[in-house]
């Protein structure tokens, strides 16, 4: 089925967000959080049931959108798609950091009207907030300007395995190119990132 004008203008919407979000416009962070943020909370509790934990889990994920954004193409997947993924990679590794968490120590204790005290509701959250986001935003954009010094072979191809968590087997296919190619495309890639973010790390300081 063909898609509704009113899908299509949103997925254009959506899109354009994140270009100008790979540019640093934190206005157009704004407004895709709000465009996009109850949607993504309910396909990281569908994975992630515990409430609290999703919440967290959808802030980390606007942290990572706020950072690879420059990565969404739009020719491979449409916005709301590489969005959803991003929610969904993150909502797992939330799963996977949960059972890997030591669970000698119970985190509840009895009060005294007989009911039990979550222990760690009191604790500050570990979760970027907004202001967190903001002093992310000069290592996002050197993570920009470098990621725009690479070819768009190595940028498309970072993107699909390292944001929305492809094989290299799977990219290969995804762009229609040898195997060994895409292998070298990602390597070298990722040694050129390297390069320009320790440069401007020992800029920064």
């Amino acid at each position: 089925m063909d898609p509704t004008p009113a899908m299509t203008d949103r997925q254009t919407l959506l899109a354009s967000l994140l270009s100008r979000i790979a540019l640093g416009e934190k206005a157009a962070f704004d407004t895709l959080y709000r465009e996009t943020s109850a949607h993504l909370l309910g396909v990281i509790l569908r994975i992630q049931k515990d409430r609290a934990q999703a919440e967290d889990v959808l802030q980390e994920v606007y942290v990572n959108v706020w950072r690879s954004a420059q990565s969404f193409n739009p020719a491979l997947s449409q916005a709301s798609t590489w969005l959803g993924s991003v929610a969904r990679n993150r909502a797992i590794d939330s799963l996977r950091r949960r059972q890997s968490e030591p669970s000698t120590i119970s985190r509840y204790q009895a009060g005294s009207d007989d009911e039990d005290t979550d222990m760690l509701q009191n604790l500050p959250s570990d979760a970027p907030g907004p202001l967190d986001l903001l002093e992310q935003a000069s290592e996002a954009r050197a993570l920009t300007e470098c990621m725009k010094s690479l070819s768009k072979a190595q940028q498309s191809s970072l993107a699909l395995a390292y944001y929305q968590g492809l094989t290299h087997l799977e990219v290969a296919e995804q762009i229609g190119q040898p195997l060994g190619t895409v292998k070298s495309w990602v390597r070298r890639g990722l040694q050129s990132l390297k390069a320009c973010l320790e440069r401007a790390s020992l800029a920064l300081n």
